[in-house]
């Protein structure tokens, strides 16, 4: 919440209290249904108390964020967050509906108007509710693998066959410990007995001490190759406040000594030449790249220079904006990984049919996309960040495997 002006937070909490007074007028409608005048009074107190305790929450945070410790921030930051959305978005809809079906000149009888109505706008404001306790509850955690075969003419035959399992956007501070949580996810990898792990960035939400105690958890992924991973732009820290430039960098410093801790090469703008029965591919690590107000710390020449001669390259980039704006056409990379969408932790996935808002921000936000013989996924990720659930755009494990023409 740091991120927003107060001036932000207050019109924030304008449209909450806009919101909440219009739902609570036609909530009048429907406590008429109700025989007992008690009962009415008592859903009328518990209505304001929440809106009116919900706004003073969020005034006093974005108050205070600054002094409180950041394990806590962390904490409440994301439960307010759920809070607001999972009261806001059922009301507005609720508000919406009740006032289409009530100026709308929906044909009802006057009697009927008076139950069905409000009836209708009341299941309208339910349902979504539900929906988005389900979203925080359940599917956050209900990973899904995806899987794909993608075809190279160039593709060494020794690397035929060859299984890569892509993770990425962990943001490990929101499982909270929940270490059971996550190994669940991991054996899902293992059980795929992949030849290589690429993970692509954001390991944690902005803090290294997320990581404490989860060595143990991550020591158990298992590939047969070797274990990659690269920087997203969550890791360098630039989202929260620190004392000097030394105490940030020594944050990212703990990161990136939790990689080698785990078993993973972590990829610095850097390349590693793999080879098998005297063919070779290449594996190609690039800091964070992203268009403005993201950082571009990548630097693709100098990752490739040492491999610029191997014919099949495979690429760790975090954002995917990079691969239109660096690495189709004025490379030979053949394959591309990213995260950092989320896929927006919301949308519509149907065998091929994907949507997503997401999609007007950034043109390539979740799945396979080609482009001549070049490809990039974008992994939908394995965590949250902002509002703690997903709908629709269920946590990802994307296996991939490698064959020649």
């Amino acid at each position: 919440m740091r991120s927003y002006s107060f001036f932000t937070i207050l019109l924030l909490c304008l449209a909450i209290l806009l919101v909440d007074i219009l739902s609570f007028h036609w909530l009048q409608d429907i406590a008429q249904l109700l025989d007992s005048s008690l009962l009415t009074r008592a859903i009328n107190l518990l209505f304001w108390c929440f809106s009116i305790g919900l706004i003073t929450a969020i005034i006093i945070l974005k108050v205070t964020l600054d002094d409180i410790n950041p394990k806590r921030k962390q904490l409440l930051v994301s439960s307010l967050y759920g809070l607001t959305i999972s009261s806001f978005i059922p009301k507005i809809l609720f508000v919406i509906i009740i006032s289409i079906l009530f100026f709308g000149n929906v044909v009802f009888s006057e009697k009927e108007s008076l139950v069905v109505i409000p009836l209708i706008g009341l299941f309208s404001g339910f349902l979504p509710f539900f929906v988005i306790v389900y979203a925080v509850f359940k599917a956050v955690y209900h990973f899904k693998i995806y899987t794909h075969k993608l075809y190279f003419n160039y593709l060494p035959k020794a690397f035929d066959g060859l299984k890569i399992v892509q993770i990425s956007d962990l943001h490990i501070g929101g499982f909270n410990n929940r270490y059971k949580v996550l190994q669940k996810a991991f054996r899902l990898i293992n059980n795929l007995h992949p030849d290589f792990i690429f993970f692509t960035g954001d390991l944690v939400n902005n803090y290294a001490w997320e990581l404490t105690g989860w060595d143990k958890t991550f020591k158990k992924l298992s590939a047969i190759k070797g274990k990659y991973a690269v920087l997203g732009n969550h890791d360098y820290g630039d989202y929260s406040k620190w004392n000097s430039d030394a105490e940030k960098q020594e944050n990212l410093n703990k990161i990136k000594q939790f990689y080698k801790d785990v078993g993973f090469k972590l990829l610095v703008n850097e390349s590693e030449i793999i080879k098998t029965d005297n063919e070779k591919i290449a594996i190609i690590g690039v800091e964070n790249w992203g268009k403005p107000p993201f950082k571009q710390y990548g630097d693709l020449v100098s990752a490739i220079k040492k491999v610029i001669n191997i014919p099949f390259k495979i690429l760790l980039s975090h954002d995917p904006c990079h691969w239109n704006e660096e690495v189709v056409n004025d490379t030979n990379i053949a394959l591309t990984l990213s995260g950092h969408t989320h896929g927006m932790q919301f949308g519509f996935n149907y065998k091929d049919m994907t949507w997503s808002p997401i999609k007007y921000k950034y043109k390539h936000w979740a799945g396979l996309y080609k482009h001549n013989n070049q490809y990039l996924y974008v992994n939908r990720g394995l965590g949250w960040i902002g509002f703690p659930g997903r709908l629709g755009m269920r946590p990802e494990i994307t296996l991939i495997e490698l064959r020649t023409n």
